[in-house]
């Protein structure tokens, strides 16, 4: 399933980190560079490697447009860069000066966080490149930071191995010691935790430690019944510490890297080993999924970053990668839909689409100016053909109300065809 279709070997000293985009990867070493690869072929872009930084480079990460590079070093700096040319955007001291340890975007690319040896936190405007809060853990250095896929709050992990969440006001929500021996690396998955009971919406977090772990957390956040963390499992497989953890797109997977050489790939929900890849020589000290396409990156202490592909043919999963994310959208409930508008900040859709009954199926055959027209209809239904060969005359007002449409995306009425199916049931019996 798992085939390694390229190696890297840029780097003059360990591999810290490595972050896709939608089209390029990124890697960060103890050379105090940082390296730029296009996904069509991994060759390297001519305008990598990237220098700034004095020291280490600890930490790289994409904005979610792929368009800013962010980069954090033992050199108390965090910069961020130009995909495009390379070009310096900002520089970012650390207030304390201290060694930042790791950095990453909000979902939204409002915020970056940088954490600091020193336990210090600091929220960034990305737009302004202006301190907007800073905060700190009582104890240990920041090593690892999480955006939950809302936004709405954050968790960083520390070498004390404290788990700490934060509101988007840099509060501190929750603190507890979740790895004896001091964090690694956290990651969210993206997709959300379905709750029929409660109707919540949950997300998966993996935390890695010193103590050869790797644990599945459940959180939740609503303004009415606060935050909640909760344990739910550990996942076993590591004869070392687990340096890096990271969930694919479609949270259908985790991966974990360790101490022992070795990069284990569990199925998230069975939580059991789909693969072990032994390729690395020294520590695995990163590893991160591709956004779009099935390809995942390991990085080490070997100076190497392995890029892995995923084969389903041998499965017998012989698919796209694009139609497997369409068919884990397909199966999609209404409920899910209302989940996932929540997680990407678009919480005032959500009666929208309820309104029109859009489930994953009906997601899918959405387009970009149906999402920007936040989908206001007239409220009406019409045949679709009667409607279809109205808006052909290049009619842009509704039939009923004259009034401008602001959108000639049309919705399907589930519900009404729903009401006419069961009718129909009812008078074939």
């Amino acid at each position: 399933m798992v085939k390694l279709i390229h190696t890297l070997a840029d780097h003059g000293d360990d591999v810290n980190c490595c972050a896709f985009s939608s089209s390029l990867l990124a890697t960060c070493s103890l050379d105090k560079t940082i390296r730029l690869y296009s996904l069509n072929d991994f060759t390297e872009l001519p305008h990598s490697p990237l220098k700034f930084h004095t020291y280490a480079v600890h930490c790289c990460c994409f904005s979610p447009s792929g368009q800013i590079l962010a980069s954090c070093s033992t050199d108390g700096t965090t910069v961020l860069w130009s995909t495009q040319n390379g070009q310096t955007l900002a520089v970012m001291e650390q207030p304390s000066g201290s060694p930042v340890r790791v950095c990453r975007f909000s979902p939204d690319s409002t915020c970056l966080a940088s954490g600091a040896a020193d336990g210090t936190v600091v929220l960034w405007n990305a737009q302004s490149y202006k301190l907007h809060r800073c905060g700190s853990v009582k104890d240990g250095s920041l090593v690892a930071c999480a955006f939950s896929p809302s936004g709405n709050l954050f968790v960083t992990g520390s070498s004390c191995g404290d788990l700490t969440v934060w509101d988007d006001k840099m509060r501190c929500l929750h603190s507890e010691k979740a790895h004896d021996l001091g964090i690694t690396c956290c990651d969210f998955s993206s997709q959300p935790v379905s709750d029929g009971e409660r109707g919540l919406q949950f997300f998966r977090l993996a935390s890695s430690g010193q103590d050869c772990q790797v644990k599945i957390w459940i959180v939740s956040f609503t303004h009415v019944l606060g935050f909640e963390l909760k344990y739910k499992s550990t996942l076993s497989g590591h004869s070392a510490p687990v340096l890096a953890c990271a969930f694919s797109h479609d949270g259908q997977m985790l991966v974990s890297g360790s101490v022992d050489k070795s990069v284990i790939i569990y199925d998230t929900n069975t939580h059991n080993v789909l693969h072990t890849l032994t390729q690395h020589t020294r520590y695995v000290t990163t590893c991160a999924f591709a956004p779009s396409v099935l390809l995942l990156a390991t990085g080490s202490m070997d100076k190497t970053v392995n890029i892995w592909q995923f084969d389903l043919e041998t499965l017998g999963q012989a698919r796209s990668t694009e139609d497997q994310l369409k068919q884990f959208t397909e199966d999609w409930s209404e409920e899910d839909v209302s989940m996932w508008l929540c997680a990407q900040g678009l919480k005032d859709l959500v009666s929208i689409f309820k309104m029109n009954n859009i489930d994953g199926k009906e997601l899918l055959n959405l387009t970009k100016e149906s999402l920007a027209d936040d989908l206001k209809i007239d409220g009406y239904s019409y045949e679709k053909e009667a409607m279809e060969n109205w808006i052909s005359k290049k009619k842009r007002t509704s039939p009923m109300t004259n009034l401008v449409l602001p959108s000639v995306v049309l919705t399907p009425n589930r519900t009404l065809k729903m009401a006419i199916n069961r009718w129909l049931e009812t008078q074939q019996k």
